[in-house]
């Protein structure tokens, strides 16, 4: 049986992660509060902004712009966007 959360992102119930994704209070907060499907949306969008910026995940300072950014996706606030990128016609 698959257990559900209520969707910090989406604001209802739905399938919540199978464990916490990363180490530590932020990792249990995002598995108590962030669905399957809103983790995924932004594993997407994180690929995105790490390929089209350039991004370094040995620099610190990326590390930490992208962990703002993935609390600005959850909270519904205004996040970045890798510029020019255009999803494909479905």
């Amino acid at each position: 049986m698959s257990r559900t959360v209520f969707c910090r992102k989406y604001q209802k119930e739905l399938k919540g992660l199978d464990f916490p994704p990363m180490p530590g209070a932020r990792g249990q907060d995002l598995y108590e509060n962030v669905s399957k499907q809103a983790w995924e949306e932004w594993q997407a969008q994180q690929t995105m902004l790490i390929n089209e910026k350039h991004l370094s995940l040995m620099d610190q300072n990326t590390r930490k712009y992208l962990q703002a950014q993935m609390q600005h996706f959850f909270n519904n606030e205004p996040f970045d966007k890798a510029e020019g990128y255009v999803p494909p016609e479905q």
